[in-house]
């Protein structure tokens, strides 16, 4: 059995819905359905099909998003739909019979500098993971077959993968000018090839020492924290996250200390050993959560900066 959730995603077309999962429900092609005799090679679509209001269905790396008739609006049938296809999931349901497993998938990936001069962003033109995941080490990476085969490289220290970027931190032996090209034509054959870059999507995602809980489940958990600890969170995932991914890091909530006003965090791809970081958590992220927070914030450290 496998174990999906679905969340609904509304669009900008009143008419369309994108019911999203936690996996991925296909890896290198994109697929849509007018019709149930369209949708033969798609059991999913085609038991949709069956729902009278279903026009079009769309199946991407993972959602299913579905155009209706105006017969029901999506407020009275949006939950039931989202049920429907989270049972056929879990239950074993195919999604796609054939996908054309020799087929080359069309991919571009391009190398973008970041503000740790020992890290490289390898960006590509579509989604890779569905949640950041970082590898210290080639054992780290056993259920991660991309981020396995770039540590074959001598010179690869250590790799982080989110949505749609790898990024690489390297040995001091290697020039960045001597080995970006090595890297992005491996990055895209591989992708091109239609191999997975996470078979286990909790890869990457060990406990730290700090504490037993997979860090990037914190949000998940959200709901238990104390309310300073959820604005932190909502704070880092609204306005720091994004500023961060962009130059191909990440940060995650560690722990709140009320007594001497703390946030501990951690720090991931280009930003884990950046020479900019502490300026970064300094001047940037705890003059942030101190001016939005008051007096509930005074410090912000990185466990592992």
């Amino acid at each position: 059995m496998s174990n999906f959730k679905i969340n609904i995603q509304p669009t900008t077309e009143s008419a369309i819905i994108k019911f999203e999962a936690d996996k991925f429900l296909t890896r290198h092609e994109n697929f849509e359905f007018n019709n149930i005799d369209e949708a033969k090679n798609s059991p999913l679509a085609k038991q949709l099909f069956y729902l009278p209001f279903v026009k079009t269905v769309y199946i991407a790396q993972n959602f299913v998003a579905i155009e209706k008739y105006n017969i029901v609006e999506w407020t009275d049938v949006q939950e039931e739909v989202a049920s429907q296809i989270e049972d056929y999931l879990n239950g074993g349901g195919e999604v796609i019979t054939e996908e054309n497993p020799g087929k080359t998938v069309p991919v571009t990936v391009y190398a973008e500098s970041t503000p740790n001069p020992a890290v490289l962003k390898f960006v590509a033109n579509k989604k890779l993971v569905l949640q950041a995941a970082e590898f210290k080490n080639i054992d780290d990476a056993k259920d991660a077959p991309l981020a396995q085969k770039l540590f074959h490289f001598p010179f690869v220290k250590e790799i982080f993968i989110d949505e749609n970027y790898v990024s690489i931190q390297k040995y001091d032996i290697a020039e960045w000018e001597d080995i970006t090209l090595e890297l992005r034509e491996f990055i895209t054959t591989f992708l091109q090839e239609g191999n997975e870059v996470i078979t286990d999507e909790s890869a990457g995602q060990a406990p730290s020492k700090e504490s037993e809980a997979p860090k990037q489940k914190i949000s998940a958990d959200i709901e238990n924290m104390d309310e300073t600890s959820q604005q932190v969170v909502a704070i880092l995932d609204e306005y720091i996250k994004p500023a961060v991914a962009s130059d191909g890091g990440n940060i995650l909530f560690d722990s709140y200390n009320p007594d001497s006003k703390t946030v501990k965090v951690i720090l991931q791809g280009a930003c884990s050993g950046c020479p900019s970081s502490t300026m970064t958590l300094k001047s940037g992220i705890e003059t942030m959560l101190r001016d939005m927070l008051r007096d509930k914030v005074q410090y912000v450290e990185a466990v592992n900066g």
